[in-house]
């Protein structure tokens, strides 16, 4: 009887093992975000297991970065800054102009 491969559940759990020392490293604020971006991920496990073809990290990441892009546009319709009422698709909202979180860095002159 041949192998089974695993789920895209148990890949998940795997990465996530493979990253506790990552994690662990990282401030408590940080290790919230990076849990989160897991849940984003756990989210999307049909997608990630249709799409076998791909190396699973990177279907993780696709996952993690539609859920991020989600709760951006979330954000936006909160703001009352809808992209469907837009002409130009360049007056999206612009964080270069915001400033990181914990940084020292002054990104507006």
């Amino acid at each position: 009887m041949g192998r089974t491969l695993p789920s895209a559940t148990q890949l998940i759990l795997h990465e996530q093992d493979a990253l506790v020392k990552f994690r662990r490293a990282l401030r408590k604020e940080d290790q919230r975000a990076f849990d989160d971006l897991f849940r984003g991920a756990r989210y999307h496990v049909a997608a990630m297991a249709y799409a076998s073809h791909l190396l699973p990290f990177e279907t993780m990441l696709l996952a993690m970065l539609i859920e991020e892009h989600k709760r951006i546009l979330r954000l936006e319709a909160l703001l009352g800054h809808s992209v469907e009422q837009d002409n130009d698709a360049t007056e999206r909202l612009d964080s270069g102009c915001l400033p990181l979180l914990g940084s020292d860095d002054n990104l507006v002159d």
